[in-house]
Order: C-alpha cells, then sequence, then structure tokens
C-alpha cells in the first residue's frame, strides 16, 4: 500500500468519525452493581436481570430505533467507589439516566443526580427517595421498605387469635438499609396494638448472632422482623434453631429468596419473606421472555426485578422520545405520566406522580413451605399522603 493510499483510509475513517455517518446512535446509561462486596450475593442476579432486559429491549429493535448501551461498574457496596463511578458516568459518558443500587449509596447520590437531571432508577426501597420534593430524580419499582413493613405487620395483625397484644422485635444491620424502616415499622406496629419488645443489630457480614438472639430469646417475641440479605438472615434463623428460639421470622425483601432456603436449610421452614415481583417460573406474560432469555435456568426473585426495573425505565424512554428528546428531564416527565403501566406482570402495576413517586403499595407475603417460597397473600395500602417519603 503506498503512502497516497494509506492517507486516503485514514481521511476517510476521520471523515466518518467526526461526521457521525455510520454511526448507530445509542442509549447511554450507567448500571451501578455490588458484584464483589458484602450484598454481591443478591446484588450479581439483580444486575443480570436488568442487563438481560436491556439485550431483550435491543433484540427488538432498541427504543425509538436506537440501541440501550449499559455502562456497568461494580462498586463493591461502598458509597464513595459509587460516587466516583457516577463522576466518569456523568463526564465521560455521558449517560442519560442511571440504575442504581444501595440505600447508602443512593441516599449519598440524590443531590448529585438532582443536579444533574439524571433519573435514577435504584434497587434501593427506602421510602426517603419517593418524595420527589428530596429525591426528583430518583425511581425504583417496588413498594418501598416501609410499605412492605406496615403491610406484613397488618396481615399477621389480622390473623392474630390471642386477647393479647402480639410481641414484636426487629433485628437488623446498623446500616442505612436496615435502619430505613425502622420508625414507620415501629409506629405502624403500635397503631396496630403490638408490644415492642426489642432490637438488635446483626451485620450483613455475621457469621453468628447468638448473643443478639439469646437476648431476644429473653423477650420472647411473637414475630421478629429481619432486615438483611439472604446470607445474614440464615445465620440469625440457624443460630435460633441452635438456641430453640421459635419466634414468627419475616424478612425483608433482600432477606428471604431461594438462596435463603440452600443456606438455612430448614431452619427457614414456615418462616416468611416480603416480596414485589414474580419469582421464576409463575405465569406471568414476562416470564416467557425471561425463560427464553435464561434457556429455562431458574433465576432468584432479585432478577426479575431487575429485569423489570430496567423494563420501566425503558417505557420512560420511549414516551419520551416520542415527545421528541430523550434527555434526562424528559425521561422524568414521562415517567410521571405512567399510570398503572404493567411490567408484562412481573410486578404489579406501576403508577408515578410528579409529586409522590412510589410506584405502588402492594406487597406480597411467601412463606417457605417444604425448601420453596409459597405465596400466602397480597396485601395493598392505601396511598396515604403521610406515609410519602417515611
Amino acid at each position: 500500500m503506498n503512502r497516497f493510499m494509506r492517507m486516503l483510509i485514514v481521511l476517510t475513517i476521520f471523515s466518518l468519525t467526526f461526521s457521525g455517518v455510520g454511526l448507530a446512535k445509542e442509549i447511554k446509561i450507567g448500571l451501578l452493581s455490588d458484584l464483589s462486596g458484602p450484598t454481591s450475593t443478591v446484588g450479581r442476579p439483580y444486575a443480570q436481570g436488568v442487563k438481560d432486559c436491556a439485550k431483550y429491549l435491543n433484540s427488538q429493535g432498541g427504543i425509538a430505533g436506537q440501541k440501550i448501551k449499559l455502562i456497568q461498574v461494580d462498586y463493591a457496596y461502598n458509597a464513595q467507589q459509587a460516587i466516583s463511578a457516577y463522576k466518569k458516568f456523568v463526564t465521560r459518558d455521558k449517560i442519560v439516566a442511571m440504575q442504581g443500587w444501595g440505600t447508602a449509596d443512593t441516599e449519598a447520590l440524590t443531590r448529585f443526580v438532582a443536579r444533574d437531571k439524571i433519573p435514577t432508577f435504584s434497587a434501593s426501597y427506602s421510602a426517603h427517595l419517593t418524595d420527589p420534593k428530596k429525591a426528583p430524580y430518583n425511581f425504583f419499582i417496588a413498594a418501598d421498605y416501609s410499605t412492605q413493613l406496615r403491610a406484613a405487620l397488618k396481615y399477621f395483625k389480622e390473623h392474630w387469635t390471642e386477647s393479647r397484644a402480639p410481641r414484636l422485635a426487629f433485628v437488623y444491620p446498623d446500616h442505612p438499609y436496615g435502619l430505613a424502616p425502622i420508625p414507620a415499622g415501629k409506629e405502624f406496629a403500635k397503631q396496630l396494638g403490638y408490644e415492642i419488645v426489642g432490637e438488635e443489630n446483626v451485620s450483613l457480614k455475621a457469621i453468628d448472632a447468638t448473643t443478639q438472639l439469646l437476648n431476644l430469646k429473653k423477650k420472647n417475641p411473637d414475630y421478629v422482623w429481619i432486615g438483611g440479605t439472604s446470607p445474614s438472615t440464615a445465620v440469625i434463623m440457624k443460630d435460633a434453631q441452635k438456641l430453640n428460639f421459635k419466634p414468627t421470622f419475616f424478612a425483608n425483601i433482600w432477606g428471604a429468596d431461594e438462596n435463603l432456603i440452600k443456606l438455612a436449610g430448614t431452619a427457614c421452614e414456615n418462616q416468611y419473606s416480603l416480596q414485589a415481583a414474580a419469582i421464576y417460573g409463575q405465569d406471568v406474560p414476562g416470564m416467557k421472555i425471561i425463560k427464553e432469555l435464561t434457556q429455562n435456568q431458574p433465576q432468584m426473585t432479585h432478577y426479575i426485578r431487575g429485569f423489570a426495573s430496567m423494563l420501566v425505565m425503558a417505557e420512560g424512554i420511549k414516551r419520551a422520545a416520542a415527545k421528541g428528546k430523550i434527555t434526562g428531564p424528559a425521561i422524568k416527565e414521562a415517567l410521571e405520566t405512567l399510570r398503572d403501566y404493567d411490567p408484562m406482570g412481573l410486578t404489579p402495576p406501576i403508577s408515578y406522580y410528579p409529586d409522590d413517586h412510589r410506584p405502588n403499595l402492594s406487597v406480597f407475603i411467601y412463606q417457605i413451605k417444604n425448601g420453596k417460597l409459597t405465596f400466602v397473600s397480597a396485601q395493598s395500602l392505601p396511598r396515604k399522603k403521610e406515609w410519602l417519603g417515611k
């Protein structure tokens, strides 16, 4: 190849690059994941659900003719690393939206995403994030942690048959995720007539909870709420079994799943789980797509919520595109028009309002029976203004 030909090729590449000819447009979305930190056991399947949904949407032509490009960062559940990743997403990658993860990092990023107008879907369901006055660009697709706890308390109280007040205790990590619903849970429990008899902290990384459980056993609670992830929940339930401590446990959405059954064995039998999405194999329209994507290999329920989170975000982007532009403010505005949007049956219908980002107030209660998550009840609470953000 002579010198003239080499220069011609270089000039042609330069021209195509800077004219945009031949380049497909992309919708860039940041994906903040915990793939190696203390919540990675639930973070990995959730992130895979987000990625598989984007893969599915791209296979259908993308959104408004543009392909979704996810830019994933493993921040190992470290809020400072999350902030660093976010700054890269915005300044270098030029994202228009973000799929986030935990409570501490999502709350730390709230003012940044509001300033930069980046719609952010998190896997933190902290009620703090549902009030647009405080978190205008934050969204998620499950009932918030406080609503989940209130719904379970309502369910158990309605099924309480003794004349005395039911005794209640809380076990949770001393961490924003664990702490988030405690004030709401205590207040609602008192309204319903529970007697609150104790609370203990058990870390997400715990390998022993004997001391805390011995403290609680003396107080003899009927019900114990667990706010952890499935590994720490398994430690609590197995230690309770060793101590012959037999309250009814009910675990928050990240604390009871298909993995808990493997980790805790018989110690989790008959205990309760709060969920906000379908479980793998359930007969809902979106499950056919998920089964094809996963080649019929069962996935954790966290995967389903990750998939649904991307699906709902995509609906907002699609509606924004239909109005002519895909920008952060346009996506936010479009999301706030969703009314009973059905993400293919994978979650209860989703609605967002300009002054209320609670997606719904519907909670599924499951019980572990014969080593399987078994549906018990769907609980829906009223959309009370006084509960917004709390």
